[in-house]
């Protein structure tokens, strides 16, 4: 095994099992987010969809060799694996058309072994690039931008109006990072007033909604309100940016939280190399699959306040969200926010490896830090 491989086989090693112990958390009753049950739910599909990427990606070294991180910055794929796995997915149809089917091809290995007393390795390549075009075929991959889901309509008691929890996510090309977004939404646009409140100002039962909804739940603002993310998603933008941003383009909708989950940085031992003191420490761990360390931040902003609009003989000005910023914490108020939280996930071996080295409380300094052990999450340590 060369030592390309080698590095490949214990970074997909380490990310899986890094989400998939993100995943035990998000869905342990015990999690900070398991209080809100759908947003933990939102998280883990993101996270399913980060897994498949991997899985594929995992795949498609079978027949490529190229495959790039961000080794000081994210920890993440570059975001040009994104882009391919995202165009992959669109041609593997007519690429899988052009490929012998497995059983084919496993007969022609056969065939080659015999004849030849050699390994088949152009067969085994068709046979790898197969069974990644049929995975990227068949999963949901986390793409360059997922378009907007309702997950929850109700109807806010105080002022009548339905709100609408949507979500979407990107994959930030700058940062290589996964973004995760979710935003609560009235909306005073009479036609859906109408629709979704009842006499008694409460969400009318007699309407049904199968969700998730793709898009926003609005029919005449769906397609905006596609753009406008797509175009508001991007990690330089603060949440309070997007925020205001999407309370000005929408005289009908009125953002009341906006919640951002940035996935990253990751660190794994021998291939990451944006903290020096992580990496000397996770090189020390006995077991490869359990040197590394994951973060992620959950950001929120939200709407204290609203300023009525006005409306005058010859000019209006619709009504705007007051938004709080915490200026009492530098860091939330550099990152635009309400409130922020930072958290860490690490293996226990990884964890004892940093406590014994003496370098735990710094490089946790500001964290809520979470250890998996034995398939099970423990916080709060």
């Amino acid at each position: 095994m060369s030592a390309e491989t080698d590095a490949a086989t214990r970074y997909f090693d380490a990310i899986a099992a890094a989400l998939s112990g993100l995943d035990i958390f998000m869905r342990d009753d015990r999690s900070p987010l398991y209080q809100h049950g759908i947003v933990a739910r939102i998280v883990a599909e993101y996270i399913g969809r980060l897994e498949s990427s991997f899985s594929c990606w995992r795949n498609r070294l079978g027949f490529m060799e190229s495959f790039r991180i961000s080794r000081a910055e994210s920890g993440f794929p570059v975001f040009q694996n994104v882009l391919e796995l995202e165009n992959d997915r669109r041609t593997a149809a007519e690429r899988l058309a052009g490929i012998p089917r497995p059983d084919e091809i496993r007969a022609e290995m056969a065939d080659f072994i015999l004849r030849h007393k050699a390994f088949p390795s152009a067969l085994q390549k068709s046979m790898a690039e197969r069974l990644y075009l049929e995975a990227v075929k068949e999963g949901e991959a986390f793409g360059p931008f997922t378009l907007a889901q309702t997950a929850k309509v109700s109807v806010n008691p105080k002022n009548q109006r339905p709100f609408y929890l949507v979500h979407w996510a990107t994959f930030d090309g700058t940062a290589n990072l996964p973004l995760i977004y979710m935003a609560t939404v009235e909306d005073s646009s009479e036609e859906m007033v109408a629709q979704l409140v009842d006499r008694e100002g409460k969400f009318n039962k007699t309407v049904r909604i199968p969700l998730p909804v793709d898009g926003l739940l609005n029919p005449d603002l769906a397609h905006r309100f596609d753009d406008f993310t797509e175009k508001n998603s991007a990690y330089t933008l603060s949440p309070a940016t997007i925020a205001v941003n999407l309370d000005k383009d929408f005289e009908t909708l009125h953002p009341k939280q906006l919640r951002r989950v940035v996935l990253g940085p990751f660190y794994t031992a021998g291939i990451t190399e944006h903290n020096s003191t992580v990496a000397d420490v996770l090189s020390k761990v006995r077991k490869a699959e359990n040197a590394w360390l994951l973060t992620w931040t959950i950001q929120e902003v939200y709407s204290k306040a609203e300023k009525p609009g006005r409306r005058g003989l010859f000019s209006r000005e619709q009504s705007s969200q007051e938004f709080y910023i915490n200026t009492d914490d530098l860091v939330a108020a550099r990152q635009g926010v309400s409130s922020y939280e930072k958290h860490a996930l690490v293996p226990h071996e990884a964890y004892q490896a940093l406590y014994a080295a003496g370098e735990a409380e710094k490089v946790f300094a500001g964290y809520k830090v979470h250890i998996l052990s034995k398939g099970q999450v423990i916080s709060d340590v």
